[in-house]
């Protein structure tokens, strides 16, 4: 399977175009809150894992996605959620979807059928074969595995995250090829040829050449992370994807366990920190903290 390059700006920009934004939980999972707020000593990896941990200090993660409506270009999807197996189908089905990494870590998973974003579509009176561009902040698999709901739409991702997500051994690393369906149109975003300096990023793209969506890099979580920034009504929202899990981590000091380039990690959360910062009327949405996607509203304009 291939990917080619974006070529920036796609079409359907132009003038000052504001967007809409609708939240859309997709499950949740239970998990360590080690994995999510690093503990200090040496018992940080083991309360990580989930070993030892008793159940009752265990949070929930919400498992998110969003739905954006451009005045000209239409609906456009940031990442996925969970495809509608991992809420009833067959565990065979369910495994090769997650890959054995996300097999493990969503043993613990919360899901109704109804909360795929195709059918949370469909409840809002929209067809999900209108949605024309997926936007993935990274291909891992609790972002990716509903991609194959959209079969006509074309993919926007990282070059370095398309590459590193089809490497060998790339399962190792929390992605599952199965997730990757062929009939998507594959785009691959080069920030480096293609980027330009956007407020504290070093590296951002205009989607549509309006202003309305721009694509930041932040990569560290994995090397090709990507986040948004968004233009609403009066005001913009940030979805950080998994730069920043929580609040806690942008704006208190808090670290994930891991990530893959711990160095890129901390690069990116200045950014986005500094950003928060200049910003403080903006909506504001981390990757899996739940405190706050509970303050959420149905819907931005």
């Amino acid at each position: 399977m291939r990917a080619r390059g974006a070529e920036l700006p796609l079409q359907g920009g132009g003038g000052q175009g504001t967007l809409t934004l609708r939240p859309l939980l997709c499950g949740e999972m239970s998990a360590p809150a080690g994995w999510f707020r690093r503990a200090k000593g040496p018992t940080a990896t083991l309360k990580a894992l989930g070993i030892g941990v008793p159940a009752d200090q265990r949070i929930r993660v919400p498992i998110v996605a969003f739905l954006l409506e451009h005045p000209v270009a239409g609906l456009v999807l940031v990442d996925t959620g969970f495809h509608r197996s991992i809420a009833e189908g067959p565990a065979r089905e369910r495994a090769r979807n997650l890959g054995p990494i996300g097999r493990v870590m969503s043993r613990d998973v919360r899901m109704r059928p109804e909360q795929t974003v195709v059918e949370q579509l469909r409840a809002n009176g929209m067809d999900p074969a209108e949605v024309g561009l997926v936007v993935m902040t990274h291909l891992h698999f609790d972002h990716a595995s509903a991609l194959c709901d959209f079969p006509g739409a074309r993919v926007l991702v990282s070059r370095e995250e398309w590459s590193a997500a089809t490497a060998r051994g790339s399962v190792l690393r929390g992605y599952s090829r199965a997730q990757f369906d062929p009939r998507p149109g594959y785009m691959t975003v080069d920030f480096v040829s293609a980027g330009a300096a956007f407020g504290p990023f070093a590296r951002a793209v205009d989607v549509f050449g309006d202003g309305s969506l721009m694509l930041v890099s932040t990569p560290g979580h994995s090397v090709g992370h990507l986040s948004l920034i968004v233009r609403l009504d009066g005001r913009e929202a940030l979805l950080t994807g998994d730069a920043a899990y929580t609040l806690d981590t942008l704006r208190e000091g808090q670290r994930p366990w891991r990530s893959d380039d711990p160095q890129a990690f901390e690069t990116s959360l200045a950014a986005l920190r500094a950003w928060d910062l200049e910003h403080p009327d903006a909506v504001v949405v981390p990757g899996h903290d739940m405190a706050a996607w509970e303050q959420l509203q149905e819907l931005y304009s």
